[in-house]
């Protein structure tokens, strides 16, 4: 049973009979906003390039970061889907960060999932995006946290997964940010740690 999140809200990322996730997915979709007034019919639809990152961090510095241009972290534990370039017709993710939080090395207590406009256009300009957690063995959606509210920020600081003692949680973070790049982002994400 999936859970709606609140920004600001947790989930523990144990199972209902005391067992843990061995591998989740990070999905993210969204949809371009329907163009309005009398000549958006003949502009045609327009295409969002939206890029997902997930940066891996050891006591809040990155150790490393899975998005379009590298798809998997250097110990394999984190991989990309590959990049979406025009956002999505609203049937599915559209990016997805796949985990096997199994094979996290120790030292990485921390993974931040961002989103963010490579093109510059604006959330403004974005409609029904969302993150959702899945575990990837039953095809189960775990949690859900839909982005309202547009805006003219460029990305979003969607969630992070971190350790709390032996077992991993959830939290919504649904930060607005500025940037083109997860690089871009270092500075907001240092401050929601």
């Amino acid at each position: 049973m999936s859970v709606n999140l609140n920004k600001g809200q947790q989930i523990s990322l144990s199972k209902s009979d005391g067992g843990t996730l061995s591998v989740v997915r990070m999905g993210l979709g969204w949809q371009a906003a329907q163009r309005k007034g009398f000549l958006a019919k003949l502009a045609g639809t327009r295409e969002i390039d939206l890029d997902a990152s997930a940066v891996l961090l050891a006591d809040k510095q990155p150790v490393d970061v899975v998005f379009f241009q590298h798809l998997t972290s250097d110990d394999g534990s984190v991989q990309h889907s590959g990049d979406n370039l025009v956002g999505g017709t609203g049937q599915g993710d559209d990016e997805s960060i796949a985990v096997d939080l199994r094979r996290v090395p120790p030292h990485v207590d921390q993974i931040v999932f961002t989103v963010n406009s490579f093109t510059g256009q604006t959330f403004k300009e974005v409609q029904n995006a969302y993150c959702r957690l899945i575990d990837e063995s039953t095809g189960e959606e775990l949690a859900r946290y839909t982005l309202t509210g547009g805006g003219q920020h460029t990305a979003q600081i969607m969630a992070k997964v971190y350790r709390s003692g032996t077992t991993w949680q959830m939290a919504a973070l649904g930060e607005p940010a500025s940037g083109r790049t997860f690089q871009d982002l270092m500075p907001a994400i240092s401050r929601l740690l």
